[in-house]
């Protein structure tokens, strides 16, 4: 309704006044799209800083899997010795990359959450937080822990027996 509301301007203008030169009419079109040009910018900005954020989570994770699996290496050997299929090793090590990830993704939904509201409290400014947004970054932080977490357990899955138990 504003290039509406700026042609009736103008016109009212010119029944009462006879001339436009010593008026300028605008709207704030041109500002709208200047401050969604730098709304985007900042989005893009914030976007590539969490994907970096991820990056780096998804490969401390991998470290702390790969170290466990180092360390737990005879364990290993032995649950392969008595048995367990190379699919119960993966799977025990997905489900412990899934724990890290899990942990990492309440604290990070807990401060995502929290700092907003708690923002808006403390300056009185209603400030919406989305659950489709915090479930979507829930997802992505446990799913990138998952992904990290892969080739440690397909490294212990895929363990030789032999060489597992004699590790010290």
């Amino acid at each position: 309704m504003v290039p509406d509301v700026v042609s009736q301007v103008t016109a009212l203008i010119k029944a009462r006044h006879r001339s436009l030169s010593s008026f300028k009419i605008e709207s704030l079109d041109q500002y709208l799209v200047l401050v969604q040009r730098i709304s985007d910018a900042v989005s893009l900005g914030l976007m590539a800083i969490a994907a970096v954020a991820l990056l780096v989570g998804g490969i401390g994770i991998m470290n702390i899997m790969l170290v466990t699996v180092t360390e737990r290496t005879q364990d290993i050997g032995i649950r392969l010795a008595l048995g367990a299929g190379r699919r119960d090793i993966l799977l025990q090590f997905l489900l412990e990359a899934a724990i890290l990830s899990f942990a990492g993704a309440i604290a990070g939904t807990f401060i995502g959450v929290g700092l907003p509201v708690y923002a808006g409290v403390l300056y009185g400014v209603d400030v919406p937080v989305s659950g489709v947004s915090v479930l979507v970054a829930f997802a992505v932080s446990v799913g990138v822990g998952l992904f990290f977490g892969l080739y440690p357990a397909q490294k212990a899955a895929n363990m030789n027996i032999i060489d597992a138990l004699g590790y010290t």
